[in-house]
């Protein structure tokens, strides 16, 4: 691997990096700053496609607005680079809460599985930005029998019969 080309890879792991810091801080000025100005494109895990900057950033502005917490731990994280084009795929270990009890608690802490791919591309000032970002959930076996209690496990939101999400 040329010189060149490790570090348009260590620059592309730090505007990935980046990303993930802005959305746990809840910062959406730092947000904004992350993605490209135009033709942009988002895929929150069971949302529909969201195209164009101001969609994106509203998406992320509500997300950010309604969980009170959020930490990710980027595991199988891959980079490659063509060019000005950069892609990176991740698996996002999602820590995250709700609202604080009305007692003033902490509220109930939610782990989750998000596999990702975010697609960087070189802009004119030389900053990597984000083009586009996709998230599938990633379905977790069950270890506790059934609601039917016949102990025939299977994959959350999956049929263990057929196979397909209930």
């Amino acid at each position: 691997m040329s010189g060149e080309a490790r570090t348009d890879v260590e620059a592309v792991e730090a505007a990935n990096a980046a990303l993930y810091e802005a959305v746990e801080r809840g910062d959406i000025d730092a947000l904004t700053d992350y993605w490209l100005n135009d033709d942009v494109s988002v895929v929150h895990p069971g949302w529909p496609v969201l195209n164009g900057r101001d969609e994106v950033m509203r998406s992320y502005a509500l997300i950010m607005a309604n969980t009170e917490y959020i930490q990710f731990f980027l595991t199988d994280v891959e980079v490659s680079v063509l060019g000005d084009t950069a892609v990176v795929t991740c698996t996002e270990n999602i820590l995250s809460g709700g609202p604080a009890e009305a007692d003033g608690s902490a509220g109930p802490l939610i782990g989750g599985l998000v596999v990702a791919t975010n697609v960087f591309r070189r802009d004119e000032d030389g900053r990597w930005r984000v083009w586009a970002h996709h998230g599938s959930p990633i379905l977790v076996e069950e270890d506790d029998e059934d609601e039917d209690g016949d102990g025939i496990g299977g994959v959350d939101g999956m049929d263990p019969e057929g196979g397909t999400l209930l």
